[in-house]
């Protein structure tokens, strides 16, 4: 069973921050509360805060509540789940979508239509069928994506991603644009509307992705400058009225403590006055609609584990039963997530003597005291939360580690290298329940697509040829393949 309720706290949780978003270190949650989750559920696991959640994207529709129309298509790669998903639905987002599997999640979950922006890359024609099938706002990459789809029929609306190279600058998580493999040219957005209207488009949209996780609000206001601006400039070359511009995501969340929350309100203000300069002076309109996802469940989402072993060579090392399979952000590009220790007092089972000294390894030791390498159990040595970190607490084994802001791109992200299974997901209500929405994989399910049976009665190939066998019949001997 996938879904279960398993513990209910009692009484309204109490939350202390000043904002939708739990600072750093300032989580909704009572410690005790936390040991008791990791003593009830097997370590690792995801788990998310949903009235945090519904908070967020309440905000983000006031900041907008200016614009008819205006909609959040969630970002599903950040979080697909679908217990994430309805809440979000509830809430008046939309999905934006990469893939075919995030569009039949999207499906299944009720949306349809241009509540689902397509927004691809390379894309497989399969894809394509599915959206159009869904009658989803397909946003194109690129503009040979045009005789690749129209060969299967334009739909009547179609948008295009716009890359503005070397005008503009990203980051470290969506890249330099000159060097970022999305979007279109400046010359090759305006062909682009040129043929779609040549071949019957009948309506349009304009999309941008320039930034990630950005804490500053003039940068955010800029790419909607960027884009208000295309839409004057395709409306007096080409004559094609733009309806709807996708300001894309980016609004970033304070992943380091002294980090400020973004002031949602003040980019929703400071984007109605651009329009009001740049749009509605000209006596046009849009329909206005972002892509956040981070930005919504991000903050909402701990990593909650356990330290398991210590060890003190030339660093010291804290060992966690997480890896980089159930986070792969800190190994996959170094990025920073807030850790802290909530002390156990109970010697847990299988696990070595907490109160036991570890080696003296001053001798030795290239960073401070008290310093930590936080990391978890795959081979290889990227897999790593935290590099030279101070902790709040002396780590023992035992103890929980929770690894804060890990509810976007942490499960979704997740993979099985050395064959480690997925971490369950838990949802925190509203209520003050908690609810299973993703049970834990299983070693079973990770051979799940393997065959033993045919693998131990496999017969030897002799020169390449075909073997007799149950297990060859899906084979063709390399010889046949090439011809020869």
């Amino acid at each position: 069973q996938a879904v279960d309720p398993v513990v209910q706290f009692g009484g309204a949780i109490q939350i202390q921050r000043s904002s939708a978003m739990p600072k750093i270190a300032d989580f909704p949650y009572k410690n005790a509360q936390i040991l008791e989750l990791a003593k009830q559920f097997p370590t690792p696991f995801h788990l998310y805060h949903e009235e945090t959640i519904r908070n967020t994207v309440r905000g983000l529709n006031k900041a907008f509540s200016w614009c008819p129309g205006y909609k959040n298509h969630f970002a599903v790669k950040a979080t697909p789940n679908p217990h994430i998903m309805q809440i979000l639905k509830e809430e008046g987002c939309g999905a934006d979508c990469s893939s075919y599997t995030e569009l039949v999640l999207s499906e299944r979950m009720g949306l349809t239509g241009e509540d689902i922006m397509f927004t691809s890359n390379n894309t497989p024609l399969k894809e394509y069928q599915k959206a159009k099938e869904l009658g989803a706002l397909i946003n194109l990459d690129d503009i040979s994506h045009i005789d690749f789809l129209a060969a299967d029929g334009l739909p009547e609306l179609v948008s295009f991603r716009f890359n503005p190279g070397p005008s503009r600058t990203g980051n470290v998580l969506i890249g330099d644009p000159k060097e970022a493999k999305f979007g279109t040219t400046t010359d090759q957005l305006l062909e682009g509307y040129r043929k779609c209207n040549e071949l019957g488009v009948k309506r349009f949209g304009l999309h941008a992705m320039v930034v990630s996780n950005c804490l500053k609000a003039e940068e955010l206001l800029e790419t909607a400058r960027m884009l208000f601006n295309l839409v004057l400039v395709i409306k007096e070359k080409l004559g094609i009225t733009i309806e709807l511009v996708n300001l894309g995501g980016g609004f970033g969340i304070p992943y380091r403590p002294e980090e400020k929350v973004i002031d949602v309100q003040a980019v929703g203000s400071g984007i109605h006055q651009i329009y009001k300069e740049m749009i509605e002076s000209k006596g046009m309109k849009l329909r206005i609609v972002t892509e956040c996802g981070r930005y919504i469940t991000g903050p909402a989402g701990m990593l909650v584990s356990r330290v398991t072993h210590r060890k003190k060579i030339y660093k010291n090392y804290v060992g966690l039963d997480a890896c980089m399979a159930n986070l792969m952000r800190p190994g996959m590009y170094g990025a920073y997530h807030h850790i802290t220790i909530i002390p156990n007092s109970e010697q847990m089972p299988e696990l070595p003597d907490r109160k036991k000294e570890m080696p003296d390894n001053s001798k030795d030791l290239i960073t401070k005291m008290g310093i930590y390498d936080v990391v978890g159990g795959l081979c290889e040595n990227n897999d790593k939360f935290a590099v030279d970190r101070s902790l709040n607490a002396d780590p023992r084994p035992g103890d929980v580690a929770v690894i804060h802001d890990s509810g976007a791109h942490g499960h979704s992200m997740g993979f099985n290298y050395n064959g480690k299974p997925r971490s369950a997901e838990y949802l925190f209500r509203c209520d003050g329940s908690v609810l299973r929405i993703r049970r834990a994989e299983t070693v079973e399910d990770i051979f799940s697509t393997v065959d033993f049976a045919a693998a131990q009665s496999m017969q030897h190939a002799q020169n390449g040829h075909s073997i007799s066998g149950e297990s060859s019949r899906g084979c063709l001997p390399l010889g046949k393949i090439l011809g020869y």
